[in-house]
């Protein structure tokens, strides 16, 4: 019996064993999953991570297509409206092309009429030379009769032709007349008169000048320029940040600076950005954009597009971007010429402090993100800005020279940041700037 009993004790003895072994394995296989479930937690996390960032991306690059697809829009209704104009143009065409042939139909008219009325004339007249010259007949032979009854002195012979009356003489026709004139020849001398009127309505145009066409100032020559930064190529690394950045809101603005690019588009002078949105204040254009326009962006989506010629040829021009959200309205000047204003442009809206400004890239985040696409390339110089509404006299006044007007909140001379290849130089006239 005790044999028996020590047997079952060593059978229950490995039984615990081997359950405690169990359990030291089950504990190593929970322990293997947790680790397992906490390496796929910060995985999974990661990739989260990775989406919402790509979410913000595609977002971005969304409102982008957005902009883009309203101007394409706002380019198609300009180009159904130029369209318009011109079927309206082609109809009034027509109309005065009709009216003309009816006027030229009733002169035909006349015309025919006065050469029935002429034609009458004539069978009248030759009746009437027909009747003096039975009368000359009768009277020559009434003088051979005289002759042949008697002799009358050569004076007398004479006498009948020089006492006759005007009704009795034969008209004379000069050997030059040409006669009456033809339809034909008034028709054909009626054209020439028209084409004459029409080469000298034509070289009226040529000496008036075009209404859209910016006449090139004569930039060499300005000067209280102070500085001027060069963007070589379009690289992502050349920007310039101004550390003062935008202390007070604002709800007039002035934008004026010296432009000069050789590029085939605008690029981005400028780009205000804050917390809550990307494009609080951009001036933009776009590498392969479709339409010579670019953007005057202000709290995005709301902007207004601009023309682009003829900023793009190489050469110096003066702009001035001006809006007040008093009248929601706005003003672009080019070389002084007022090229573009509207109105209902974010009235009663205010452009916050404490953002990020930029010059020569677009910003998609604050202080980044930018595209190679939009970046400016070129030359600014005399860049300022003003918290309110210049008006023509003082646009005039900066871009001949005579100073900045009062009021700058930002300018080159406030210590901008200078990254990437930018350049910048110190010039009082442009003539003097490289």
């Amino acid at each position: 019996m005790t044999l028996n009993r020590l047997q079952g004790i060593a059978e229950n003895y490995n039984i615990s064993y081997n359950i405690d072994a169990r359990f030291n394995h089950i504990s190593n296989q929970q322990r293997s999953l947790a680790e397992a479930l906490n390496a796929s937690s910060d995985m999974t996390q990661q990739e989260l991570n990775g989406v919402k960032f790509w979410l913000k991306k595609v977002q971005k690059k969304t409102k982008k297509l957005d902009l883009k697809i309203s101007a394409l829009e706002g380019a198609l209704a300009e180009r159904n409206k130029q369209i318009n104009k011109e079927h309206k143009a082609q109809d009034m065409a027509m109309t005065n092309f009709t009216s003309m042939l009816s006027k030229q139909k009733r002169m035909i008219y006349q015309l025919v009429k006065d050469k029935s009325d002429l034609q009458k004339g004539m069978e009248v007249f030759r009746e009437s030379v027909e009747n003096q010259g039975k009368k000359i007949a009768e009277l020559e032979n009434q003088l051979q009769n005289m002759q042949q009854n008697e002799i009358l002195p050569p004076n007398s012979l004479m006498a009948p032709e020089i006492n006759r009356t005007p009704e009795d003489k034969q008209p004379e026709t000069p050997q030059n007349d040409p006669g009456p004139i033809t339809v034909q020849q008034r028709l054909l001398k009626l054209q020439t008169k028209h084409n004459q009127r029409k080469k000298l309505h034509e070289e009226q145009l040529l000496l008036i000048p075009s209404k859209n066409k910016v006449e090139p100032m004569a930039a060499q020559h300005v000067c209280n320029v102070n500085s001027m930064l060069i963007f070589p190529n379009s690289s992502t690394e050349n920007y310039v940040t101004f550390p003062k950045g935008l202390r007070e809101p604002l709800h007039e603005l002035s934008i004026c600076s010296w432009v000069r690019t050789s590029a085939s588009y605008l690029g981005t002078i400028l780009s205000y950005a804050t917390e809550d949105n990307d494009n609080k204040l951009v001036l933009h254009g776009r590498n392969g954009a479709t339409y010579d326009s670019f953007h005057f962006v202000i709290g995005d989506p709301a902007f207004r597009e601009l023309p682009l010629v003829p900023m793009i040829d190489g050469k110096w021009h003066h702009t001035c971007f001006i809006w007040s959200s008093i009248q929601g309205k706005y003003w672009f000047y080019v070389d002084r010429r007022l090229t573009s204003t509207g109105s209902r442009f974010q009235k009663g809206y205010e452009i916050p402090p404490g953002g990020s400004l930029v010059l020569g890239q677009e910003q998609d985040t604050l202080g980044g993100g930018f595209d190679s696409s939009e970046a400016f390339v070129g030359r600014l110089a005399g860049f300022a800005i003003w918290n309110r509404a210049l008006s023509p006299g003082e646009v005039s006044g900066i871009a001949t020279g005579k100073g900045l007007p009062r009021g700058t909140i930002l300018t080159l001379a406030d210590d901008p940041s200078i990254h990437g290849a930018v350049e910048r130089v110190d010039c009082t006239c442009l003539e003097h700037c490289p």
